[in-house]
């Protein structure tokens, strides 16, 4: 019965039977120098009789002896050891890099024999030759293919082999210098990382806020100003921004005077700017990179997860996104740049490790990498360093183990400081939004914190529930619009519904920013939310109406194919019904200082303060939309760096996040995942899991395609792959009493089949190929594909439950499953089956030629081509479904395998 830790332990045994087979002939631990100690007081003078004795395989071993080896001198204890140490030269106890990878066929340099064999035993292990593929092993790899899943245990062997021959072939200050260079890569990374997109945020903000003023206005010279400054910068210096003379309006620049003559030409140029900018952010997405749609995040999250999303983070990615989402942001509809920036510092990360093949060339590397690079966009979007880290931690990473947090802490560190260093408002705060309050709450303000938390996990609910509602409407009719024309529609309801309420009007950064403003504080009221007579009936029904109509305009905005986050316009949503209902404390508080919940406030002292409402508010409904806790108290406290208020904030996303759940499990990220259908399995996530034996749901053996020991030929094999689409294929020993052998992956299959037929080797279609050992075989006229056959695949009895199975994917990242019940193979288990299983799909798979061999059968998915046609294979499945690849990766094709 084959199980996990038997697949360990035969990998155990490769380790030590690699060992040994590269080893034998010149470094047995029992093969002495005639003329060396044993360290066992023997002189070394032997008889001949000694000798052959020692010499024969079979005689027994002599017996192991664990006295301890006699400690060496320092360096300095001899000066001959100086230059030794210095250089990483002489015989130690670790070899040159010269000696620690041979070839094969030479014998190696033979080692001193002090110490205990058991010692020598050791360090027989530690100088192992490179791995010898033709025995037990997980096999070669090629990259991998777009839209497949990565093997996470794979890529963390290849990483521990490799930082072994480093550790090991590295001697003296000279190898130390290696190791510290091999270890600073990452920072390097990451650090880099953070300069660049807190350049990149501070573009993005001065931008953003100068083409947002040109929807209303333009800077004129006068008093020193230029057209390309947004309206804060030409009136700098006015604490009243309408007596700057440097600013003006359309309608004062054409010279109207009328009050309807202005409404309307000011109306005029809100409408054609705003759509202008929308409808050239969508063509950017669509002529130059579709993935740069949306906020990106469902698309991390199931990246960092381990699956592969060719030119998801490439270059003209990270371009048509920043470019993109300055246009759509300063169009004014109802979407944020909070998010698509993490997509925008993973793409800077992904541009600079290219830079370091040591990282490129290992996608779990890779995606640590990323994992604390993410932190570095919540940090220029909120001024929020400590948020960012906990946003990579909560919601992101797939796998984060302590390091990933100290470098996650360090690029968004780098970053914030960099976007300080810009200072992109004058204003010496990292965010345009950023306050600090001054008094603190009271107990009887509990009850309307607790109001806003339900309405924000209210808010959160439906709003999910609405804009899959609209995902799934225009993804069922046919007749509907293309992407271009959706925007155009959308952005020009937006523009014609924000223009006449003035707290739509604004950008969605101005907006929060006043909503969160405290009174005293406040220089600028634009909104006239701090005048005389602002707390009034017209005034909550104003923020009432504006946040309702945000709600709807932004569950229809919310997956248009631009740059669009939800975060930010959740936020004003929030903040537009705090301020709200703020303001009707504020007027109960002042028409009845006598009730009892009021008493505890003092004379000629503002007892409420509406500012503070308006945040509580933010923080419910972000957690109602995103499901985030910990990160969204941490980054709300670094915005108003007020410590009283931790406790209503966490009092208030507490209760969103329960009434929240109360709808859905599924946050919005979440929710556009199970829409995609991405092959993303939360390892956090509590999911209902039927108590079952995964034989039950396995695709059988009489179901899949599968390949025996011996019986092929190139052409032969070639025809499989043609012949059915799947991912790999199961390897048995005969068809009737299916041992199994392996598991080989259709795209090592194909390569090799590639590679064999050019030169130099140019085998003929009707060379035999195998998958055993055939001692008779001429490697010169066969082809043995056991180098590129995984020998050890992780099997599980096919009586199993469920639940096993299902950690087994979640818990170590695997693509698939296989099931034997005594070495018989019983059926093959995928990454899809599960997600297919945990997700409920409502959709049937279809079967095409057998849900066998591969990871599945063929049926519509939600990634689309960025050449704008549908990809009708399965996320897991071969994208040319029934073919062989015309052009085969190369070895080290997986070196880019995420652009």
């Amino acid at each position: 019965m084959a199980s996990s830790s038997s697949s360990s332990s035969a990998m155990n045994r490769n380790t030590s039977k690699n060992t040994n087979n590269t080893t034998t002939t010149t470094n047995n631990p029992y093969d002495h120098d005639p003329h060396a100690d044993d360290g066992n007081g023997d002189d070394g003078d032997d008889t001949d009789d000694d000798i052959l004795l020692r010499d024969d395989p079979l005689a027994a071993p002599p017996p192991l002896s664990f006295k301890r080896k006699s400690k060496q001198g320092g360096i300095f204890s001899q000066p001959s050891r100086l230059l030794t140490a210095l250089t990483g030269g002489g015989s130690t106890s670790r070899p040159s890099a010269a000696a620690t990878s041979p070839p094969l066929s030479h014998p190696r340099p033979h080692q001193s024999d002090t110490g205990t064999p058991l010692e020598r035993i050791n360090s027989t292990a530690k100088d192992a030759a490179p791995q010898d593929w033709y025995v037990e092993g997980p096999g070669r790899r090629v990259g991998y293919e777009d839209l497949t899943a990565i093997d996470w245990i794979f890529e963390y062997t290849k990483e521990r082999q490799r930082l072994r021959v480093l550790y090991f072939s590295a001697t003296g200050i000279l190898g130390y210098i290696r190791q510290s260079l091999d270890a600073s890569q990452v920072w390097i990374v990451l650090v880099l990382t953070g300069l660049a997109v807190g350049v990149l945020a501070a573009g993005i903000d001065v931008t953003t806020d100068w083409l947002g003023d040109v929807k209303v206005g333009y800077c004129s010279s006068i008093d020193g100003g230029a057209f390309y400054l947004s309206k804060s910068f030409c009136c700098y210096g006015y604490d009243d921004h309408s007596k700057c003379p440097g600013w003006r309006s359309w309608s004062t620049a054409l010279g109207i005077t009328s009050a309807g003559g202005v409404w309307f030409i000011q109306y005029f140029f809100y409408l054609f700017l705003a759509v202008s900018f929308a409808v050239s952010a969508a063509l950017l997405v669509k002529e130059y990179a579709v993935y740069a749609k949306h906020s990106g995040i469902p698309e991390i999250k199931t990246v960092l997860g381990g699956f592969i999303i060719r030119r998801f983070l490439g270059v003209w990615t990270l371009i048509t996104k920043s470019l993109g989402l300055v246009l759509a942001v300063a169009s004014g509809m109802w979407l944020g740049k909070e998010g698509p920036l993490v997509h925008v510092a993973c793409c800077c990360a992904n541009l600079f490790i290219k830079l370091f093949p040591n990282i490129s060339n290992n996608e779990a590397r890779k995606r640590e990498v990323l994992s604390a690079a993410a932190a570095s966009g919540i940090s220029v979007a909120f001024g929020s360093p400590i948020g960012g880290v906990l946003f990579s931690l909560e919601q992101l990473s797939y796998y984060f183990p302590d390091k990933t947090m100290w470098q996650s802490f360090v690029c968004a560190m780098t970053a914030a400081v960099m976007l300080q260093a810009f200072d992109p408002f004058r204003s010496g705060k990292l965010v345009l939004y950023q306050v600090t309050y001054h008094s603190s709450w009271h107990g009887f303000e509990l009850v309307p914190f607790i109001l806003l938390g339900i309405l924000g996990g209210i808010y959160g609910g439906l709003f999910i529930k609405a804009n899959m509602k609209v995902a799934q409407w225009k993804k069922s009719i046919t007749w509907f619009p293309g992407p271009v024309t959706q925007v155009v529609i959308v952005a020009s309801l937006t523009a014609l519904i924000n223009y006449p309420n003035h707290y739509m009007r604004a950008q969605s950064s101005e907006l929060v920013s006043n909503l969160f403003a405290e009174c005293s504080t406040l220089v600028d009221d634009q909104f006239g939310l701090c005048k005389t007579g602002a707390a009034s009936a017209g005034t909550i029904v104003l923020l009432i109406l504006a946040a309702v109509l945000g709600f709807f305009l932004a569950a229809i905005t919310f997956g248009l194919q631009i740059p669009a986050g939800i975060i930010l316009p959740s936020m004003a949503i929030g903040a537009l019904t705090g301020r709200a209902v703020g303001i009707i404390m504020e007027i109960w508080q002042h028409n009845h200082p006598n009730f009892i919940a009021f008493r505890s406030c003092e004379p000629d002292i503002p007892c409420i303060t509406p500012g503070t409402y308006a945040i509580i508010g933010a923080a419910a409904t972000l957690a109602g939309v995103t499901r985030m806790t910990v990160s969204i108290v941490v980054i709300m406290f670094e915005l108003t760096g007020a410590l009283p208020y931790v406790l209503p904030i966490m009092i208030s996303v507490m209760i969103s996040k329960w009434v929240g759940d109360a709808f859905s499990r599924r946050g919005i990220y979440e929710s556009w995942i199970h829409f995609n259908e991405y092959p993303f399995l939360d390892n956090s996530e509590e999911m209902p899991i039927p108590d079952i034996p995964a034989g039950q749901i396995m695709t059988r053996i009489e179901d899949l395609v599968v390949l025996t020991a011996t019986g092929h030929t190139i052409a032969s094999l070639t025809s499989i792959l043609a012949a059915h689409p799947y991912r790999g294929f199961p390897v048995v020993s005969d068809p009737h009493d299916a041992i199994l052998l392996g598991y080989i992956s259709r795209a090592e299959l194909a390569y090799n089949l590639h590679t064999s037929a050019q030169p130099p080797r140019s085998l003929p279609p009707d060379t035999e190929a195998f998958f055993a050992h055939q001692p008779l075989a001429d490697p010169r006229t066969t082809l043995d594909m056991r180098p590129w056959m995984d020998q050890t695949p992780l099997t599980l009895p096919s009586r199993s439950p469920l639940h096993l199975a299902v950690s087994y994917f979640q818990k170590l990242g695997l693509r698939y499953v296989l099931f034997s019940d005594r070495g018989v193979l019983q059926g093959l288990l995928t990454k899809k089956d599960v997600w297919y299983v945990l997700n409920g799909a409502d959709e049937t798979r279809r079967t095409g030629g057998g849900v066998g061999g591969g990871v599945d059968g063929i049926h519509e998915s939600g990634i689309t081509r960025e050449n704008g046609d549908g990809e009708r294979a399965g996320l897991l499945s071969v994208g040319c479904a029934g073919g062989v690849l015309d052009e085969p990766p190369s070895p080290g094709a997986d070196a880019g395998s995420i652009l």
